[in-house]
């Protein structure tokens, strides 16, 4: 069996979908710590006519210390919702399969959600079902595994009866190879495809949000994924 491991990133990009489409079972890390710099769990890019368009969702953190994933709270206020939506709607308004899409971005946005993984969760499971990945999803949470590091990823895997952990190449330099070979745990080497299709608005940019690839390619977007 073959599982893998990731922060529940904003509107990930492919390679996301790409680990999850290679693995038995995809573990959402909403339990682990909260990255106190830049995050991709709460910004991503998408694409409009001057380029990268970033969108990032303000969250508290201020006299809270570390906090876990799973426990971050949004900011409202500001109208930051309206304006993703809009911004969203505008940059993708000629994309072929906006409308296929845009009854759930309408509602996404429209919704107060308390907790950033909450909101995170419902765009990971739209992108998937769109994706046509059926891999099974766990969260952290529901193992109730309380290690770190090496030990937590290898505990992740016993639990689950994983004999393969699959990492991406930048990542593997981080992971303690003899203790995952000692616990008998391969480490997967994943090198996931940069896939280039149909984009709006001039040059191709790479690894945007996968709800670009989406907008623009509909059903063909599982196999643009897969396909490099």
């Amino acid at each position: 069996m073959i599982v893998s491991a990731n922060q529940p990133y904003f509107f990930p990009y492919p390679g996301f979908f790409y680990k999850a489409h290679r693995s038995d079972i995809f573990v959402i890390l909403d339990n682990v710590q909260f990255p106190r710099r830049t995050t991709w769990t709460t910004r991503n890019r998408f694409k409009n006519h001057q380029g990268s368009l970033w969108m990032t969702v303000p969250v508290k953190k201020k006299g809270l210390g570390l906090q876990k994933i799973s426990a971050v709270k949004i900011c409202h206020g500001g109208k930051w919702e309206k304006k993703h939506l809009e911004s969203l709607k505008n940059a993708y308004a000629k994309a072929p399969y906006l409308k296929d899409h845009l009854n759930f971005l309408e509602e996404l946005f429209s919704t107060t959600f308390e907790k950033l993984i909450d909101l995170n969760l419902k765009i990971i499971r739209h992108l998937m079902k769109h994706l046509q990945i059926d891999t099974e999803v766990m969260l952290l949470s529901e193992l109730d595994i309380k290690e770190r590091g090496n030990r937590l990823l290898i505990e992740i895997c016993k639990r689950l009866g994983a004999t393969q952990f699959l990492s991406q190449s930048a990542a593997i330099k981080y992971l303690d190879a003899d203790r995952f070979t000692k616990a008998g745990i391969q480490i997967a080497d994943l090198k996931p495809p940069s896939p280039v299709y149909p984009q709006l608005w001039g040059s191709f940019i790479h690894n945007l949000s996968a709800l670009d690839l989406i907008l623009n390619c509909g059903l063909k977007a599982h196999d643009i994924m897969i396909a490099g």
